[in-house]
């Protein structure tokens, strides 16, 4: 369980995150949605600790966050799975580095089970035997197979994917849609999704969070969504082609 208590966030006279309190459940998948610059990336960058909230508490299974130093922060931290949007890969390093690389920095394992782990790992999200693979190599979809590889190296219990569609084709972002949600029922994570994608919204969305002008506008499940009377969040759904489309069935 995440709770987000009165979360405020500014950067000079940009008042970006304005008191947003949320909670999210473990074994279910949380979308933030809502246009460019509500606040999403930003709010998830506070919750892992990216960026520090001017004012508000992000507590882990009961455990406050926000007031803990660096040294305090690690044991979450090992639980934290983070896919970034464009990857993050490290260019100079081999597919198998990549996903070794927190087993480097937070276990004492030996170098065979790091590498068991990877190879399990690299199994999971469909790429065996591309260990020996440079990021140059692989296609957009596959980078993000790696990070979802390399975030769940650590057997996660929290799960934070920042646009994990971003830049893929509508076939692949169901691919990779569809391990999101096999890995949290899995783990049975709490996985936080940033997204700007209707078709994730209502394949996954457990929970969903619209953000507007750095508040919470609205909050409700993907069954619930297009039902709503909030005129922003309609602006927001409804601006998909698929969604337009599909409107006149809801």
């Amino acid at each position: 369980m995440i709770t987000i208590e009165n979360i405020h966030k500014s950067f000079g006279d940009n008042h970006v995150l304005d008191g947003i309190s949320a909670y999210f459940e473990p074994g279910k998948i949380s979308l933030i949605i809502g246009g460019s610059g509500s606040g999403k990336s930003t709010l998830l960058k506070c919750m892992v600790g990216l960026h520090v909230p001017d004012e508000g508490t992000v507590i882990f299974d009961g455990e406050d966050f926000t007031q803990m130093d660096f040294e305090e922060r690690v044991p979450i931290r090992k639980d934290i799975g983070m896919l970034f949007q464009n990857s993050a890969l490290f260019d100079s390093m081999t597919v198998e580095q990549n996903v070794m690389f927190p087993l480097e920095m937070f276990t004492q394992m030996s170098r065979q089970e790091k590498l068991e782990r990877v190879n399990f790992c690299l199994e999971r999200v469909n790429l065996p035997g591309s260990n020996k693979l440079f990021p140059a190599e692989l296609s957009g979809g596959m980078k993000k197979r790696v990070g979802i590889a390399r975030a769940i190296s650590m057997s996660p219990k929290y799960l934070f994917c920042d646009e994990p569609n971003s830049g893929l084709d509508p076939e692949t972002a169901i691919v990779i849609d569809e391990l999101i949600q096999d890995i949290t029922e899995e783990y049975q994570c709490t996985t936080i999704v940033v997204t700007h994608d209707m078709n994730s919204v209502m394949g996954i969305g457990d929970k969903i969070l619209f953000l507007y002008k750095g508040q919470k506008w609205w909050e409700g499940s993907n069954k619930e969504i297009t039902r709503s009377d909030v005129k922003e969040l309609n602006s927001f759904v409804f601006a998909s082609p698929f969604m337009a489309a599909a409107k006149k069935n809801f």
